[in-house]
């Protein structure tokens, strides 16, 4: 059984399985029988409706730049709605996946701005940059790195956004320390991720296929507050959107880096 107290060994599972989901994207296969879990987790709950995935994005103001990108999507929501994005700005996106959340912020800070999609998986940001040049975006790019090391200047962009990520990190006081580190004084924090349950079960916890799939790796609400503000965040807000498992919800969670 895989080490679930081990970041290295979390960090090549995930790796394994959304590796896994981008060359299922590439070859036309649905992502949702393969992008969590040493077995096939689907994007659904238990009653039948999708929670993770491309459905989430059904009401977003999406154009032809994200249509190829957002099928590949895994995420818990869709963080570009509440972000708040403005002309001439920079965004950073935690683990880019296919792009999705790039491209649409691409857009909306327009040709004086910049979006940037952070990930460590090959397979992802090969399709993420087919994805981008498919849609004629050039004021975005996509780096390879970890969300624990953010390989960007201090104080170097406006927004943090993030779609499901967050929850897969073995360090997250780590990937909040970092990301209050490349926002610049005022920046905004601003993702979708999944919040545990106070009383969450060991079994869940301990479970790989339930970490890589999102819920087991998730802090509770209270966790989020505390790291947040550990990191040196204020303006804490999360509200939950939509249950995902029986011990866990998606959630947007928003914050801020005080003015110098």
């Amino acid at each position: 059984m895989a080490d679930v107290t081990d970041p290295d060994t979390i960090r090549e599972q995930v790796r394994e399985r959304y590796a896994a989901a981008a060359r299922a994207s590439a070859t036309g296969t649905d992502v949702g029988a393969s992008c969590c879990g040493p077995a096939p987790v689907l994007l659904t709950d238990d009653a039948g409706t999708q929670v993770f995935g491309d459905a989430l994005y059904a009401d977003a103001d999406l154009d032809p730049a994200a249509a190829d990108a957002v099928g590949a999507s895994l995420g818990c929501g869709v963080p570009t709605a509440v972000a708040d994005l403005h002309e001439g700005e920079t965004v950073l996106d935690l683990g880019s996946g296919a792009g999705t959340d790039v491209l649409i912020s691409a857009r909306r800070v327009g040709p004086t701005g910049r979006a940037i999609g952070l990930d460590m998986t090959d397979e992802m940001l090969e399709l993420a940059r087919r994805n981008a040049d498919a849609a004629g975006v050039t004021n975005a790019e996509f780096v390879q790195g970890h969300i624990e090391e953010i390989p960007l200047a201090d104080a170097s962009v406006d927004v943090v956004i993030s779609n499901c990520v967050i929850n897969l990190a073995g360090d997250k006081q780590r990937v909040l320390d970092e990301t209050a580190r490349v926002l610049r004084p005022g920046g905004r924090f601003a993702v979708s991720d999944v919040i545990a349950d106070p009383d969450m079960d060991e079994a869940t916890r301990a479970d790989m296929a339930q970490w890589t799939g999102c819920i087991a790796g998730a802090l509770t609400q209270q966790q989020f507050r505390d790291s947040l503000a550990a990191a040196g965040l204020v303006d804490v807000e999360i509200r939950e959107t939509h249950r995902v498992h029986e011990h866990a919800a998606a959630a947007i969670v928003r914050a801020r880096k005080p003015a110098a």
